[in-house]
């Protein structure tokens, strides 16, 4: 554990300049429209992006994994390296969990363990996507024809007492959700029928919905393609609405960033979720081809303003209260590295939404003047925000320079020397 004294120490080289940025940055925004920067800070250290259990090890792709040594070789590992994480950016304060990746023996203990470390627990990830003897019946049933879509009710019925496990143990872990994201679907034509698959999802997830304890919640998350190559069953934002819809009013719709087919508007869509009611949360990572998991803000820092726009629109000026997590694949960086830099990537685009001149876009679209309007975006999102995160971390007790504060601890070595170089993290 790194106490915040040490992180208080290690911010001392870095307080001035930092206080030199802040006080250029904030005379600009008071010039430029009378934005108070204390607001902006504020605003930005009350936001929290959760992290997965799986993200803390090293990714992989069909073709091979290199693992980075030191990886969390159970749960209670993994809740360390996000307390670390947490430590440094102030804004990592739960963890995700995946199961039976992650299936504690005692959750109270695992709940005790995470709180000691000021770690919360996001929302429940089922898997039935892949055979495993404590989720297929011992082994004697198979997902690889899909669960809550496959044509044998016994293989239905073992994914839907999966899912309701996994509730009982989010419920004694402190969690208030569930994320469902299926694999079933066909991967060559006549294979199955697109409808009957369909409404065999959506009466499981009926069920699923059915199930769950008051103040809980469940998100559908779609995804194109992968593992099914020809249909998806949930393979879009409209298929994942029609599901929310007809599992009842506690499920919304989770849209991963790198859930869609390339040059995919997500911006847009995630403004007709939100229309809908049913914007429930993000997967935040970014892509180049397809579901690459790259560290979020790394290829399309544009695009993710710009949801970040379509958020504090629909939130009316405020950040809505939805579940936003992290959700890459780290194959050749420190995971932990690749999550502080997603971190960051995910508060610069919030400040940088925050500063649009929203009446003045308004303005500009009521006009019809596309110059202004695009104007108008591109000035707030050309704003360096980043002296505005660093306070909003260093005010939490978080690290002005996260990364160079990682690296300068050792960490990573000092996980080496104690789990060892083959540890492995994921269930991949």
């Amino acid at each position: 554990m790194i106490d915040r004294d040490r992180i208080a120490g290690l911010n001392e080289a870095w307080a001035a300049p930092l206080q030199e940025d802040l006080e250029h940055l904030a005379g600009r925004l008071d010039r430029r429209n009378g934005t108070s920067a204390d607001d902006l800070v504020s605003a930005l250290a009350d936001f929290d992006v959760a992290a997965p259990s799986w993200a803390v090890g090293t990714g992989g792709t069909r073709f091979g994994r290199f693992p980075i040594g030191g990886e969390p070789r159970n749960t209670e590992e993994k809740i360390d390296d996000v307390a670390l994480l947490n430590r440094l950016t102030a804004s990592n304060g739960t963890i995700s969990l995946h199961v039976p990746w992650d299936d504690p023996d005692d959750p109270d203990g695992l709940r005790e363990y995470a709180e000691e470390r000021s770690i919360g627990f996001d929302a429940m990830n089922s898997n039935t996507f892949q055979d495993n003897p404590s989720t297929t019946d011992d082994g004697k049933l198979s997902y690889k024809f899909g669960s809550l879509a496959n044509a044998d009710p016994a293989v239905r019925e073992v994914a839907l007492e999966h899912k309701k496990y996994v509730i009982d143990l989010g419920v004694r872990l402190g969690s208030t959700a569930l994320t469902v994201w299926l694999a079933d679907g066909i991967n060559h034509p006549g294979q199955a029928d697109h409808t009957t698959q369909f409404e065999r999802v959506a009466e499981g997830l009926r069920a699923v919905h059915d199930y769950l304890p008051d103040g809980w919640q469940m998100f559908t998350e779609h995804k194109p393609y992968e593992p099914a190559f020809y249909a998806t069953v949930n393979s879009d934002w409209g298929s994942s609405l029609l599901l929310a819809q007809a599992a009842g009013p506690k499920a919304s719709c989770l849209v991963d960033l790198g859930h869609h087919l390339p040059n995919a508007n997500i911006e847009q869509i995630v403004s007709r979720l939100a229309m809908a009611g049913r914007l429930g949360g993000f997967h935040f990572n970014d892509s180049k081809y397809g579901d690459d998991d790259l560290t979020t803000g790394s290829i399309q820092p544009f695009q993710l303003f710009l949801i970040f726009c379509e958020l504090i629109r629909a939130g009316e000026g405020r950040l809505p209260a939805l579940a936003y997590m992290i959700d890459q694949s780290h194959n050749i960086k420190d995971p932990l590295e690749d999550l502080i830099q997603s971190t960051e990537a995910v508060s610069i685009a919030y400040a940088q939404a925050l500063l649009v001149e929203r009446d003045a876009l308004l303005e500009a679209q009521t006009a019809n003047d596309a110059a202004l309007g695009q104007h108008l975006l591109q000035d707030a999102f050309r704003i360096d925000v980043r002296p505005l995160v660093a306070e909003a971390r260093r005010v939490k007790g978080g690290a002005i320079e996260p990364l160079a504060a990682y690296r300068s601890l050792g960490y990573r070595r000092a996980m080496i020397e104690e789990r060892g170089l083959a540890s492995v993290a994921t269930g991949l």
